[in-house]
């Protein structure tokens, strides 16, 4: 009889008495782990005191490697090995001061039996409330419990308490209370025209282009076929090596025309000579080769919308993608020819791109489309991050900014855009953001996100406002100031309560013509989905 040698299970450590662990997740990108390194470290000793003050110990569940220059976990290995070393019933605590990529935790986290609290620094300096929300979705898909909290440096009151309730009990609950499900709608024209579209989806059917998934370690925007397919949405999964492949093939007289157009239009471009640090005519030329290729691509497979992951591997290859997506997006934009000049591809519509391929805005942005064009409405509508706030004046302004584009209708136009070069930290090819503040109005904010296997929507309104020039650049200036911003007041949700409810780090806008014709497009929306057989929340103040 043959014997064989029995791998001997791994004894996992004990916890220690009167314990909280810590681990921090961190980017894939060395130079934004070792730029942020300081923000954490700010953070974790703040939370450290904390802690000692309420009467825990605090063990951090990994060494900083002073030969990386940072002490996050930086790859999803890392944080297995990391997991492996960890006392599996201890209370933890995931530090989030930056961005993170969820997957380097995801596989400890799902095997840990202990309770699980992610925190983050309310600050707008690097996006840890972003990465808090990232985890946050991600364990909601993954049915792994956790609670969540966030405070400027942890010496108030309500963070204080909040740490208390959760090293007593093991939870952390926060008030919810502005969601509810979606009740009886009327029939009206707008829920008719919502539940009519829904039909057309399940049955013409819809195909998003995806160049790559998990971008950035999204976990929480991948949404799978057999949760998709039921929609009547496909996806075509496309190789970002194939759309460097096209790119190569468009000539620079088609690229010049779209830089022409754009100047045209009157769109500003922050140039100069330097390519490591400064945007320049070279860059803006791939970019505009980008867009082009895409369009193409696009063309060839008959896609109602396309995601381009960028980050991992294109960033290494070609400038950002963000010009091109915030192109796609809006209706007026220039025109792309097919390859034998004989067709105008997409004639006076936007292609919805779904910014780092997250495929809850892909859905979202795919029904957005189809409602805000059967109403006359600019369809044009983008994702943001939630990245931070402060109250202005008496009431909570939300600073929405996603890394890199939107589309020019939503800064007033082309005239009202500008694009700078992207951060050399994310970027190290560069290329130029399409960037403004967002105009005045009324808009739909919106989110689709898996929880329990099965898809769910939240629908909410909010009113994107001016403020004064000092303050915008005040906030630019806190964040990133290459970056589009919208300010963002939400209608009957507090700061708190969107925190404590959101599942995901980004949510979804569009504009309405006005407050009425908002509130008819979000109830047409509630109606398109609910046909779809998604679970629609209502959030906050929403007229149905």
């Amino acid at each position: 009889m043959t014997t064989y040698a029995l791998p001997e299970p791994s004894q996992p450590p004990a916890a220690a008495p009167h314990t909280v662990y810590t681990v921090a997740s961190g980017d894939l990108r060395p130079a934004a782990n070792t730029t942020c390194w300081p923000t954490q470290e700010k953070l974790e000793s703040d939370l450290a005191a904390a802690l000692v003050d309420a009467g825990w110990n605090v063990r951090r569940g990994h060494d900083v490697d002073p030969d990386k220059g940072h002490g996050f976990i930086d790859s999803q290995r890392a944080g297995i090995e990391v997991f492996k070393q960890l006392p599996p019933d201890a209370p933890l605590i995931v530090v989030e001061g930056v961005w993170q990529y969820s997957h380097h935790v995801l596989a400890g986290l799902r095997s840990h039996r202990g309770p699980v609290l992610i925190v983050a620094n309310w600050s707008g300096e690097f996006p840890g409330l972003v990465g808090l929300l990232n985890l946050a979705g991600s364990l909601t898909k993954a049915g792994r419990d956790y609670s969540v909290l966030w405070s400027a440096d942890f010496t108030d009151d309500w963070a204080r308490q909040g740490l208390r309730t959760w090293l007593e009990t093991g939870t952390l609950s926060h008030d919810t209370g502005h969601v509810r499900p979606l009740p009886a709608l009327p029939r009206d024209p707008e829920t008719e025209l919502g539940a009519a579209l829904a039909r057309q989806l399940r049955h013409e059917k819809a195909i998003i282009g995806v160049f790559d998934e998990g971008c950035m370690g999204m976990y929480n925007a991948i949404i799978d076929d057999e949760l998709l397919n039921p929609l009547g949405v496909y996806k075509e999964r496309l190789s970002q090596s194939a759309l460097v492949a096209e790119m190569r093939k468009v000539s620079d007289e088609e690229a010049q025309q779209v830089r022409d157009w754009l100047d045209g239009a009157g769109m500003t471009f922050h140039t100069g000579t330097d390519e490591a640090t400064e945007l320049t005519d070279a860059q803006l030329l791939s970019q505009f080769r980008m867009y082009i290729a895409t369009l193409r691509i696009a063309d060839d497979f008959g896609l109602d919308a396309v995601g381009i992951q960028y980050q991992q591997g294109l960033k290494d290859t070609v400038p950002a993608s963000d010009l091109a997506e915030g192109l796609l997006n809006n209706v007026e934009r220039p025109a792309v020819r097919s390859r034998d000049g004989s067709r105008e591809l997409y004639p006076g519509v936007p292609l919805p791109h779904f910014n780092e391929v997250d495929e809850g805005v892909a859905v979202d942005s795919l029904v957005t489309n189809r409602i805000w064009t059967a109403m006359g409405l600019d369809p044009a509508t983008t994702l943001h991050d939630i990245r931070w706030g402060e109250e202005y004046e008496g009431r909570f302004v939300w600073v929405f900014e996603i890394s890199g584009s939107v589309p020019a209708s939503h800064n007033g136009g082309y005239d009202k855009s500008y694009s700078m070069r992207q951060p050399p930290m994310f970027f190290p090819l560069g290329g130029g953001t399409l960037s403004g503040v967002s105009k005045p109005g009324e808009i739909v904010w919106s989110r689709v996100f898996v929880r329990d296997g099965r898809l769910h929507v939240d629908l909410g309104r909010g009113t994107s406002v001016e403020l004064p020039r000092e303050e915008t650049r005040r906030r630019l200036d806190a964040t990133n100031p290459q970056w589009p911003i919208m300010h963002a007041v939400l209608h009957g949700v507090s700061r708190d309560q969107f925190m404590a409810r959101h599942r995901a780090n980004h949510l979804n806008v569009a504009y309405g013509a006005d407050a009425d014709t908002a509130d008819k497009a979000l109830r047409a929306k509630a109606a398109l989905f609910a046909e779809l057989g998604v679970e629609v929340h209502l959030c906050g103040d929403v007229q149905l």
